[in-house]
């Protein structure tokens, strides 16, 4: 404290100002008045002395509080419940210690959470690169069957456009986890949303020999990203197509309210477990109707587009009826 300079400027002013009042006193008045007025400004130095180091003492307490914070104890509650600077100051330092213990849980939970996701996608890429390496190994055979290299050289193309798709899906989801996806607010006809997401499952739907209904007003609109939100419904279309058997349909109604937009995508597939719809949007999830082919990446990836839209996406089923997706884009997310 002695070492402060504020300290010793301090003393030093308080010094000059009792001994110029007490000159001053024992000059105009008398020396009793002159040791009066130079005895209680020692006093009012030795008092003020005290406080100040007292303050120091609580202060120097405070910093040792915070070095034990920054050492990872979010256990110390410092605070005393009196009134005042320093009681305020031990008050939000609390807060703050509050606050930082949040951050460090969901920092663990966040690195809990990616090495799950990095054992999930090692789990996912494993299979693929597996029986590419070994139909690479059969290829190798110049005794190999041209029938049998057409048909191991059509599956690594089948397995690499796999793993692209899930490199892909992949990174778009930690985009969007990020906060690095910046979701438009443009007017989106609902109408051509569908039909932009259609063209994806055209195809598989052909082979199937599905049939696809697709109902609703013309002049439904919400306010969202054109781009992302097809990406999402894509998902859910591929997701029906795939557990609809052949012959099945698939349709997609849309509506509009004073409240949000709604498109319901329903089949008439196999259905859900009702033990798996609680489970349906998260990452790496598969029920137990789920393909040998399915990552289980494509409704989780749906349901961060919408909700990061402020929107909200359920599902109902009943196995051996059909599934049925209902979105909703609410109104007051509109500018």
């Amino acid at each position: 404290m002695w070492r402060n300079r504020e300290i010793q400027l301090y003393i030093v002013i308080m010094v000059l100002i009792g001994a110029v009042a007490s000159v001053a006193a024992g000059f105009f008045l008398s020396i009793s008045a002159a040791i009066l007025i130079l005895t209680t400004t020692m006093l009012l130095i030795t008092c003020s002395l005290i406080f100040t180091k007292w303050r120091y003492r609580e202060i120097e307490k405070l910093s040792g509080y915070l070095r034990r914070i920054s050492n990872g104890d979010y256990e110390l509650d410092v605070r005393d419940n009196h009134e005042g600077e320093l009681s305020i100051l031990k008050s939000d330092i609390y807060k703050v210690t509050l606050m930082l213990s949040e951050q460090r849980t969901y920092l663990e939970e966040d690195k809990v959470k990616l090495t799950n996701a990095i054992s999930d996608i090692s789990h996912q890429l494993k299979t693929p690169l597996t029986s590419m390496m070994v139909m690479a190994d059969l290829l190798s055979d110049n005794k190999l069957d041209e029938l049998k290299r057409a048909e191991f050289t059509q599956n690594i193309r089948v397995q690499l456009e796999r793993i692209e798709w899930l490199v892909s899906s992949l990174l778009k989801l930690s985009k969007i986890d990020a906060g690095t996806v910046i979701f438009k607010k443009d007017k989106v006809s609902v109408r051509a949303l569908i039909d932009r997401a259609v063209q994806s499952v055209l195809i598989p739907m052909d082979i199937k020999e599905q049939t696809l209904l697709v109902q609703g007003d013309e002049f439904v609109n919400f306010t969202g990203d054109n781009h992302w939100t097809a990406e999402a419904l894509i998902n859910i279309l591929k997701n029906c197509v795939e557990h609809t058997s052949t012959g099945g349909q698939v349709s997609i109604s849309f509506s509009e309210n004073p409240l949000y937009t709604e498109i319901k995508v329903k089949d008439n597939g196999h259905g859900i477990p009702k033990e798996d719809l609680p489970y349906i949007f998260r990452r790496f999830y598969k029920g137990k109707n789920a393909g040998e082919d399915s990552v289980g990446i494509g409704l989780a990836m749906a349901y961060s587009i919408i909700t990061s839209q402020q929107g909200d996406i359920e599902v109902r089923s009943e196995q051996g009826k059909g599934t049925e997706f209902h979105i909703k884009f609410y109104n007051k997310a509109r500018t």
